[in-house]
């Protein structure tokens, strides 16, 4: 019953944040569905906390308002700046893919680095249109499992122990192919 309860805050919290975020910048609902592709009423029922956002959604509103995923659930978390501990480091789970992050330094004033722990469930594909913020650095080190990671037009196939690292501009999928969930590190730097 805790998880639910906390999971469910914690989605109120977004609801909240996203809700304000379109409203410090004086759009109408309408206005960021046109700008966004999500649909007026999608997003109606998102910021009134009736539908859990997904991943691709989240990352769709993020780029939208110039912010990271991590940015906003560090700011809907009120994680402290300097030291992290386990039991601070924020999870998410995406309802649509199954999929988790965990942020483990998120970013925080002046710092422009973040680090994520992700875990791909089996069969699980997880896909964004564009990058939050165009020129975005990533660098994924996979600790288990096997990645197949497009960015843009080229795939990749990585194992444990593998690293990549890249400028974000445009469409990246990334899914878990195997018999178990991939599990990595993401470090991201702003541009």
């Amino acid at each position: 019953m805790r998880i639910a309860f906390v999971e469910d805050a914690l989605s109120a919290r977004i609801s909240a944040r996203l809700a304000a975020l379109r409203s410090e910048r004086g759009w109408t609902l309408e206005e960021l569905a046109g700008r966004t592709a999500i649909s007026r009423a999608s997003l109606s029922r998102l910021e009134r906390g009736e539908l859990s956002p997904t991943a691709a959604m989240l990352t769709t509103l993020c780029a939208e308002f110039g912010w990271t995923l991590s940015r906003l659930m560090a700011e809907v978390e009120g994680v402290p700046s300097t030291l992290v501990k386990r039991d601070h480091q924020m999870t998410w789970r995406d309802p649509q893919t199954g999929y988790t992050r965990r942020l483990i330094s998120p970013p925080s004033g002046q710092m422009r680095g973040e680090l994520v722990e992700i875990e791909i469930p089996v069969g699980a594909v997880v896909r964004y249109e564009a990058s939050p913020l165009p020129g975005l650095e990533h660098h994924i080190w996979i600790l288990s499992g096997v990645l197949c990671l497009a960015i843009g037009q080229e795939n990749l196939r990585l194992e444990p122990g593998d690293c990549v690292r890249y400028l974000l501009f445009g469409p990246s999928r990334f899914e878990c192919e195997g018999a178990a969930p991939v599990r990595y590190l993401l470090s991201i730097v702003r541009p």
